[in-house]
């Protein structure tokens, strides 16, 4: 069956199927020859695209500009609307929705994504919320698709570490949604939320998916095609950086955890920034403060070649490119 996805908002992988899914990766891979064989497209000529941000963005923001711009669209950076201040943001929506043909949205509460999308009656795409990150999710399978032999329903992925954020929630859907086993490793005050965990596991009894939540390190790493962590503090709660080092010091993720995959060719991911050195402001005050030199992956981990962060991270501009394209594209 043809897959349609013209005219959809992209909130949550919760909305998409796996052949929905598996057709945005498959465009994903033509838009990527495509760039790389430097043909300029026209799939969003006289597109005009509206990137909201509340959050700071170094991948976000440039991938869907980068992305628009490939295909010949117009982009609008919006900082300063008054949105929530001074409008509503169903006023906001509805005004946004006559001038630009998608939205962009990155921020704290999902439900301001929602009403975008709601009232804007233009497609209006997810760049992170609070509970979700889709695009995030689809640039990890993308590759883990280039580097495995095997097809996502035949992987297993391990996440390590906060695993009740935005990205651990999404690569969980995304997980049962094709089929693809997926085991979060993390303290019991960090595991997700049980009513979202009993969700994807009734997706993935039939999908084929196994879904598990685990304090067992060793045992969670079994088998692992990839292995991925997460920042210990996300955007926001930056005041919980001693509770989060205690709960999660022994969940970083170091060569010893890599090898507990047993699995010779397991690739490591990450969404970025990572705090992997003291390289940053940031770092720097955590070393000062609590001695550390590395959070949550090892610094010899980040480098290695088994490492594929930067190409994820590259990733982020092919499969926004690929939801843009497949939702407002001139196909």
């Amino acid at each position: 069956m043809a897959v349609n996805i013209k005219g959809r908002s992209f909130l949550t992988l919760k909305d998409f199927s796996s052949d929905e899914i598996n057709y945005m990766l498959d465009l994903s891979i033509d838009l990527k020859r495509k760039k790389r064989a430097g043909i300029r497209g026209d799939l969003l000529e006289r597109k005009n695209i509206c990137l909201i941000f509340e959050k700071a963005s170094t991948r976000t923001r440039c991938a869907f500009e980068t992305a628009a711009f490939d295909e010949g669209g117009n982009v609008t950076f919006l900082t300063n609307s008054q949105m929530g201040k001074k409008e509503s943001i169903e006023d906001t929506a509805k005004v946004l929705g006559r001038f630009y043909d998608g939205i962009e949205f990155r921020g704290f509460k999902q439900a301001t994504v929602d009403a975008l999308a709601e009232y804007s009656g233009v497609p209006v795409w997810n760049g992170l919320t609070d509970l979700y990150h889709p695009t995030q999710v689809l640039a990890d399978f993308l590759t883990i698709k280039e580097n495995t032999s095997k097809p996502l329903s035949q992987c297993k992925l391990v996440y390590a570490g906060d695993a009740r954020n935005n990205v651990a929630n999404s690569l969980m859907i995304g997980a049962a949604k094709v089929g693809m086993d997926f085991t979060a490793v993390a303290p019991q005050e960090l595991y997700p939320e049980d009513s979202l965990v009993a969700e994807m596991r009734e997706i993935a009894s039939e999908s084929g998916s196994v879904i598990e939540i685990t304090t067992d390190i060793e045992e969670g790493l079994k088998g692992a095609d990839a292995v991925y962590t997460d920042v210990w503090v996300s955007m926001g709660e930056e005041d919980m950086f001693e509770e989060r080092i205690k709960l999660l010091e022994p969940y970083r993720v170091d060569m010893k955890m890599m090898k507990a995959s047993g699995n010779p060719e397991v690739i490591f991911l990450h969404c970025l920034p990572s705090f992997h050195d003291i390289e940053t402001e940031i770092g720097r005050d955590v070393k000062e403060k609590y001695g550390l030199d590395e959070m949550e992956v090892s610094d010899e981990v980040f480098r290695a070649p088994f490492s594929k962060v930067f190409d994820e991270a590259e990733n982020r501009m092919h499969t926004i490119k690929a939801v843009m394209v497949g939702t407002i594209g001139n196909l």
